[in-house]
């Protein structure tokens, strides 16, 4: 016997924010009910039945593959179905997804001028996805009472989760609604709840222009100049936010009753995030997923469900040509993929293009802060092949064969992370980029020491890093950021 919530009936709707205050409402009923069932059972209470509570869908049925009235979005590459037929898919916390939901339902309503429908689906939501930020009743569970809640409670399931969508091996049976959306609400919430337990920072403080690197140096940098920038009450950018929330707000604004939920970590996490806040989360977080493609994979598997705007790969790299100096800057406009951890998702075959916009505002942004430009510019920045690979000691393999195969594909930088950042951003439709800077030559004989690296660092950061700011701060005015390089033959709908 199943223990459900109050009932509420579907509803059709032909404005967004109608739609969106429907998928609230099942949203907040079903979320209530199992934190209610939740403290009862930690209570030691017998419930009466198997506590189960589901997600809202939205789903838009179409009879014509042609967009009707699309003036306003027509140069999207998003927004619309991609033909006639039932299209579906479960939504979780419109709180935190408001401004995106009521986008991707506007341009569903411009571009098909049907009905959206909102019900509440048959996709249990886990009771671990109920809780509140700082709940955790089930830690005072006995190991007896944490057995029994499998089965009282509908737990995590992998097999709602997987990423078939996003990879384009995801075939709905016959009378199944294709999908609109790359993720299920499940495979959001899990990805919501690995990002707090990976970055130390919620989900909330993301912002949707994100830098990631492979060296603390960069985020000591990153934090020197957020708090710098909190400093000025004239500051675009409203608050700064550090492993365990902890929020700096810019000089001039009073304090939120949610900062005082932060609290500085005993130990940073693995891949701690920083974030520079805007109000309308056009900022820049920025990420240290260490050094390795496997890290690079797992933030971005992630923090791709935020649906940010781009991600842009800042780090050191090994310079592979002889007439690059150390401190120059190299500008991906291909990759060579021998990192492995996409392998299974992403076939090697497949190319991964540059963005004309990010190259773009990547070179803009390098002559801007180096003051530079023509054959100047060439002569400081090289614009080329990076090849990634999974093994940090790929120099000491026998026969130089990695050398071979990096000299026949052209490279002119080897790193362990960038075509990994690159080709999630790819597969989840994430515009990306790549700006390495040059710290070694080990093909020349010129390894990194202590002391030159220290030297090294001192000088070329501080640049790097507002480089890398820059761009970023160039994209939030780009209109088509979202390239239709990075949409398949069949998409779905939402961005």
């Amino acid at each position: 016997m199943l223990y459900l919530p109050s009932f509420i009936a579907p509803s059709r709707h032909t404005d967004a924010a109608a739609a969106l205050d429907k998928v609230r409402e099942i949203y907040e009923s079903s979320v209530a009910h199992l934190r209610d069932a939740m403290q009862r059972f930690v209570a030691g209470e017998t419930l009466p039945g198997h506590v189960r509570a589901c997600y809202p869908f939205v789903r838009v049925q179409t009879d014509t593959v042609a967009r009707q009235n699309a003036t306003e979005s027509a140069h999207l590459s998003y927004g619309f179905v991609a033909g006639p037929g039932r299209f579906e898919t479960t939504l979780t916390r419109p709180d935190l997804y408001t401004e995106y939901y009521l986008e991707q339902f506007t341009y569903l309503l411009q571009n098909h001028q049907v009905e959206l429908e909102v019900g509440t689906s048959t996709q249990p939501i886990p009771v671990h996805f109920s809780f509140a930020e700082h709940d955790h009743i089930e830690g005072s569970l006995s190991a007896e009472r944490r057995q029994l809640m499998r089965d009282v409670f509908d737990l995590p399931d992998l097999g709602a989760m997987d990423d078939g969508i996003a990879n384009g091996t995801y075939e709905p049976r016959a009378g199944e609604p294709r999908p609109l959306s790359l993720f299920t609400a499940p495979r959001v919430d899990y990805s919501l709840h690995r990002l707090r337990h990976y970055s130390g920072t919620t989900p909330e403080h993301f912002q949707n222009f994100v830098l990631f690197t492979n060296y603390q140096f960069y985020i000591d940098e990153f934090v020197r100049l957020g708090h710098e920038t909190m400093n000025d009450p004239d500051s675009e950018y409203i608050a700064f936010v550090e492993p365990g929330n902890v929020v700096t707000r810019r000089r001039g604004l009073d304090a939120e009753a949610t900062d005082l939920l932060g609290k500085a970590l005993p130990r940073l996490p693995q891949m701690p995030g920083y974030h520079l806040v805007r109000a309308d989360r056009s900022g820049i977080s920025m990420v240290n997923i260490g050094v390795g493609p496997a890290n690079a994979k797992t933030i971005t598997d992630h923090i791709a469900v935020l649906r940010p705007h781009a991600w842009i790969m800042l780090g050191h790299c090994a310079g592979l040509r002889t007439t690059q100096q150390l401190g120059d800057y190299v500008l991906a406009h291909g990759y060579v993929r021998e990192d492995h951890v996409l392998d299974e998702d992403l076939p090697l075959w497949v190319p991964i293009p540059a963005l004309a916009e990010i190259q773009q505002a990547l070179e803009a942004a390098v002559s801007l802060i180096t003051e530079t430009e023509g054959a100047e510019l060439k002569r400081i920045m090289r614009t080329g092949t990076v090849a990634s690979t999974d093994n940090r000691n790929w120099e000491l393999l026998p026969d130089n064969q990695p050398q071979r195969r990096f000299s026949q594909s052209r490279a002119v930088a080897l790193d362990m992370e960038s075509a990994t950042i690159a080709a999630n951003g790819f597969r989840f439709r994430v515009p990306y980029g790549t700006l390495l800077c040059v710290s070694d030559k080990p093909l020349h004989g010129e390894i990194k020491l202590p002391g030159m690296a220290n030297q090294f660092y001192r000088e070329r950061v501080d640049q790097h890093l507002r480089i890398g700011i820059r761009a970023m701060e160039m994209l939030r005015g780009v209109d088509q950021l979202h390239s239709r390089k990075l949409r398949s033959f069949a998409e779905v709908a939402f961005q």
